[in-house]
């Protein structure tokens, strides 16, 4: 910058010639250079106020939207950051295995207080009592008026409840997102998915968490976001299902029985197409578990998984397969079975005082024949008796899908002595659940290869280890189809599905030792069709009378066989299968002569 002189020489020695005043010269420089460094100045100024300015505008700018963000997202209770992971509240639906809706996830809000922003908490509370009458008006006040900071009122709102909660205009009243599990059909399979629950819990989500069923089995599997939504598709048909608790509790109630269960699988892939206990509950609102009593009289109690029970003669069949495929016996062979037997101090009777003289293998079956069965089992022997039962899966806790499988733990003898030989080969002495049977019997009929029980859809049959040979297979199917036609289970027949099962009557055990003489649990066990089986259904009653004759009926024949031919009755044609004329016996060929 170059400045100019306020006394330039030249011009001083000018105005000194000409007469002039050379301060004047001086002052008129210096003025001049005062109006230069003002003019700089101000536009140093002016520069500065709109850097100044633009900042204050950028910053109201940002703080006008943020606030209209927060005017219009839902209120959050704020939280200390830390270092913790964020609440997974989606979870994957779980179907049937059409694909039908059986759990899934329903958007709603839960309703919280901050207290310290209530203007009038004593108002509130009693608005609050009249929205929802199972809260107290006059613990809320106390809550609402004493220390506390913070309150949860109600973890699930329906969007009446939010709007009339609304309506209070209770500025401390706030709602957050929240979602919850949903049972569209409600007892409908109740057993089978169990519940959910809330885990861990914010104002703005809280994870959904389960806590019985496959809810609880699959439970990381639900909530794993790897999985990109994908449902837990199940092997059970909510059509068939629905048939089957609709029969299943009519047939309770007309039998008079205090709990019953079915089980309907698939004999090749183990698929349980249908499961149902009764008595049931609603998913929704599951109860609270019994604190006292007997569990067994909980609707939380899944009968058919957890129901360890003495089942009776359905037992019968696997004695007379093992003994055929030992070649101990073939279906034709005569057993002597005169009653009563005699082994050691113990007596081995009929039902009713029967003594039926001798008796083919065949007909041990069709007429339930204790004594007959026994000597089968006697010729077995105890060690190999155990080892087939243990390759049919009786001896330890089903694989099924359901953490409530591991709590029904068959209840074997503490010896297996000739005695417990001859009791559990029909069906005392040994108790198990009805999926037990259901995959045991399922196994033996299906060719003879084992199969577990699943609930989860496959589309391929099972290939396990070999139990009994076809041949062993199909005898033990001809025979259960004769206990249809003429024997115990008459009342199971079902024109054109050509039936075939055992009946079991045992009586129930007492708390301390014995049995009671007016008590029993019936079962049947099916399959069907008999001549190439496709599926197989165990129906047990627990207590059941029936009451339509002169005396009072609990055998099984009069109480859980009609029951499960109303089932197949009405499930077969869901399931896909035609009904057939049964095959007959090939007629001889006869040479004529001319």
């Amino acid at each position: 910058m170059i400045r100019t002189p306020l006394r330039p020489l030249a011009r001083i020695l000018s105005a000194r010639a000409n007469g002039e005043n050379p301060e004047a010269i001086e002052r008129e420089n210096l003025r001049l250079r005062h109006e230069v460094m003002r003019d700089k100045a101000r536009h140093r100024a002016e520069g500065r106020l709109f850097v100044l300015a633009l900042c204050f505008f950028c910053a109201y700018t940002v703080v006008g939207v943020r606030m209209g963000h927060l005017a219009a997202s839902e209120p959050s209770e704020a939280r200390v950051a830390s270092t913790g992971s964020d609440i997974v509240a989606q979870r994957a639906n779980i179907v049937d295995r059409n694909g039908r809706i059986l759990a899934t996830n329903l958007s709603t809000h839960s309703l919280y207080a901050q207290i310290r922003d209530m203007v009038e908490p004593a108002r509130a509370a009693e608005e609050l009592a009249l929205i929802f009458p199972d809260l107290d008006a006059e613990r809320l006040k106390a809550d609402f008026t004493g220390d506390r900071k913070f309150l949860w009122i109600k973890k699930k709102l329906s969007p009446e409840q939010m709007q009339a909660v609304h309506d209070i205009g209770e500025p401390g009243l706030l709602f957050g997102p929240r979602e919850m599990r949903l049972y569209p059909n409600g007892r409908l399979a109740a057993h089978i998915l169990g519940g959910a629950s809330f885990g861990r819990e914010g104002v703005d989500s809280a994870e959904v968490i389960g806590t019985a069923g496959v809810e609880k089995e699959f439970d990381t599997w639900l909530r794993d976001p790897a999985n990109n939504g994908a449902p837990l598709e199940l092997s059970i048909d909510l059509t068939v299902q629905a048939a089957v608790r609709e029969i299943l509790a009519g047939g309770m109630r007309l039998m008079n029985a205090k709990g019953a269960s079915a089980v309907l699988m698939d004999v090749d892939t183990g698929e349980i197409v249908s499961m149902v206990s009764l008595p049931d509950f609603d998913p929704n609102e599951r109860p609270r578990p019994l604190v006292k009593g007997d569990s067994s009289d909980s609707p939380l109690f899944n009968r058919a998984v957890q129901g360890v029970y003495e089942l009776g003669s359905v037992f019968k069949i696997f004695t007379a397969a093992q003994a055929m495929e030992l070649g101990l016996v073939n279906a034709d062979t005569m057993i002597e079975a005169n009653a009563p037997m005699r082994w050691g101090k113990f007596k081995i009777k009929e039902f009713q005082g029967h003594s039926y003289g001798t008796l083919s293998v065949t007909d041990i079956i069709v007429k339930s024949s204790n004594v007959g069965t026994a000597k089968l089992a006697l010729a077995i022997g105890s060690k190999r008796q155990q080892e087939f039962l243990g390759s049919l899966g009786f001896l330890k806790a089903t694989p099924l899908e359901l953490v409530e499988a591991s709590t029904g733990k068959p209840l074997l003898p503490a010896r297996w002595t000739d005695i417990s030989t001859i009791t559990i080969s029909y069906g005392h002495g040994l108790s198990s659940s009805p999926v037990h049977l259901a995959a045991g019997y399922a196994s033996l009929l299906n060719g003879g290869t084992r199969v577990q029980p699943t609930l989860l859809h496959r589309t391929a049959p099972q290939r396990g280890e070999r139990v009994v040979s076809q041949e062993a297979s199909e005898a033990a199917r001809m025979m259960l189809r004769q206990v249809v036609k003429r024997g115990t289970a008459s009342f199971g027949e079902v024109p054109g599905y050509a039936v075939g099962g055992k009946t079991g009557t045992a009586d129930k055990p007492k708390p301390r030792g014995g049995y009671y003489n007016d008590k029993v649990v019936a079962t049947f066990a099916s399959v069907f069709p008999a001549h190439a089986p496709e599926y197989v259904l165990i129906v047990t009653l627990d207590e059941p009378v029936e009451t339509s004759g002169a005396k009072p009926r609990r055998t099984a024949g009069w109480t859980s066989v009609p029951v499960a031919a109303e089932m197949i009755r009405r499930t077969a044609p869901l399931l896909g299968l035609r009904p057939t004329v049964e095959p007959g016996p090939i007629p001889a060929v006869i040479r004529a002569s001319h």
